[in-house]
């Protein structure tokens, strides 16, 4: 008999110190993990909380525009020159590659002249207003790490709005409105990210620096990511463990720089003056050649890499996590509720690992043979313990007064396991019948 529960706690033993041995002893700090970082030296990796690189999301994104037949070019129409708005003898004709201006031009490589670009229709409906809606789409959570760009090739708009959503299109809102008059478009006064604070940052704003017509050197709109961040990281961004310590920390402003889509809503095309030339309609119009978004994928700081795979972006998890973002424990891997990541203690930061479930390492919850109840517990067909009024957890390991805001007094009975491998050591050794805990 004695032999018997040698071998038994011998057997255990192996079980235990090989499931911790992927646990550092601090349980939870990152050991392997390193993000990318810039300093005056350039791009640097360093050891801290996991997160895939940076790049550029628009080599993963789809594109919808509403209404669908909104591009040019079918039927063909002649639309005036950029430079010229009264020279009106352009044509776009989707039928002809080269006088066609497609979506996917919004998103292919730039430097080639003539510049690529896509159009909309002219705005020869008015004055029912000539309302278009882009919308980005990834069908993956991503985080921003640079400013959204758009180049506009028609002039920018008199007013547009862009959006964003985190529920993979279901429901907007707002990031920032541009308009050449703030108040008259939107009834709010103008400002610009310069006029924010660390207070403010999540501010939505009306701006109108990005919302002059047909010039030819003002052609950008931005939505400023960076500047956000140098509210916590410095106007150099060389204190980036200040905005991961308010990263960690604050729901809404992690939230603020995350997306699953984005939605550009364009209300008015660039008109150059207060009043619309209703005899030269074919001068109005949208056109983009470029919109930049740059960002990770959001694996909740559970993985440093990120593939592509059936033309969806996937987290690769790390940590026994699984699903897109990493945003929960692996089957058998539920001995503590998930939870992510943390940015904190700078500079390593947690990696909150899941933890293995004590009901994995044997097929029976428990049994009268090696997984015993302890405290007093009763094992029911295998699957439960049935634990006094004073005990709950899985072997009824745990004193029930420790969820009572008071905590347990002196009194209560034995002092509970504690958390991470003691728990498991624990459970194990009591499941053998050789601890007296």
């Amino acid at each position: 008999m004695y032999l018997s529960r040698f071998l038994s706690l011998h057997a255990l033993w192996v079980t235990v110190s090989s499931v911790m041995q992927h646990y550092p002893s601090v349980w939870g700090h990152y050991d392997v993990c390193k993000t990318q970082i810039y300093t005056e030296e350039g791009k640097v990796w360093d050891y801290m909380a996991c997160q895939p690189e940076a790049r550029d999301m628009i080599k993963y994104v789809k594109v919808t525009l509403d209404p669908p037949d909104i591009t040019c070019g079918d039927p063909p129409e002649t639309f005036c020159a950029m430079g010229n708005p009264y020279m009106c003898n352009n044509e776009c004709d989707a039928s002809t590659q080269e006088l066609a201006h497609p979506p996917e031009l919004m998103f292919d490589l730039e430097g080639r002249h003539p510049s690529t670009f896509w159009q909309s229709t002219t705005w020869k409906d008015y004055p029912k207003p000539l309302h278009v809606n882009i919308t980005l789409s990834w069908n993956k959570t991503i985080e921003l790490t640079d400013n959204i760009v758009i180049t506009f090739e028609s002039g920018r708009p008199d007013q547009m709005i862009l959006e964003k959503s985190l529920d993979y299109g279901r429901t907007w809102q707002p990031y920032q409105y541009y308009a050449t008059d703030c108040l008259d478009a939107f009834h709010m006064d103008p400002k610009s990210v310069r006029d924010l604070s660390q207070h403010t940052v999540l501010e939505i704003i009306c701006t109108e620096e990005y919302s002059t017509g047909y010039m030819t050197n003002s052609k950008i709109i931005h939505f400023e990511i960076k500047d956000r961040f140098a509210f916590f990281a410095g106007p150099r961004l060389h204190n980036m463990a200040s905005l991961y310590g308010q990263l960690d920390t604050t729901k809404k402003l992690r939230d603020f720089f995350t997306i699953t889509d984005l939605r550009i809503r364009l209300l008015r095309p660039a008109t150059g003056e207060i009043y619309v030339d209703e005899q030269h309609l074919a001068r109005y119009f949208y056109a983009i050649s470029d919109i930049r978004v740059y960002g990770r994928c959001k694996c909740n700081l559970h993985a440093t890499g990120c593939k592509e795979e059936n033309k969806r972006l996937l987290c690769e998890c790390e940590h026994n996590t699984t699903g897109p973002d990493c945003g929960k424990c692996k089957k058998n891997y539920q001995g503590r509720p998930w939870s992510p990541g943390s940015y904190l203690p700078i500079p390593k930061g947690t990696a909150n690992i899941c933890i293995p479930s004590i009901s994995s390492i044997g097929s029976n919850v428990c049994d009268n043979e090696l997984l015993h109840c302890q405290n007093g517990g009763t094992c029911i067909n295998n699957i439960r313990c049935q634990c006094p009024p004073a005990y709950t957890g899985i072997l009824c390991e745990k004193l029930k007064c420790e969820r009572d805001a008071g905590g347990c007094s002196q009194n209560s009975g034995q002092g509970a396991i504690s958390q991470g491998p003691l728990l498991l050591l624990t459970a194990l050794l009591g499941a053998a019948g050789l601890c007296t805990c």
